[in-house]
C-alpha cells in the first residue's frame, strides 16, 4: 500500500484524458451533425428551385 498515492495519480490522469477525449468527440459530432443539417437544408432549397424551375 505505499504505492497508493501512485496509483490514484495514475488513474485520475487516465480518466481526465478520457474524459477530456469524450468531450471532445461529443462537440465534434455536434458540429458534425449542425453542418450535416445545414447540407440538408441547402439540399431542399436546391429540390424547391429546381421543381420551380421545371414546373415554368
Amino acid at each position: 500500500m505505499e504505492n497508493f498515492g501512485y496509483l490514484f495519480a495514475a488513474y485520475t490522469i487516465i480518466f481526465a484524458v478520457i474524459f477530456i477525449y469524450v468531450m471532445f468527440i461529443w462537440r465534434r459530432q455536434q458540429r458534425l451533425e449542425e453542418d450535416l443539417r445545414g447540407l440538408s437544408r441547402r439540399v431542399d432549397e436546391v429540390d424547391r428551385k429546381a421543381a420551380i424551375k421545371s414546373a415554368s
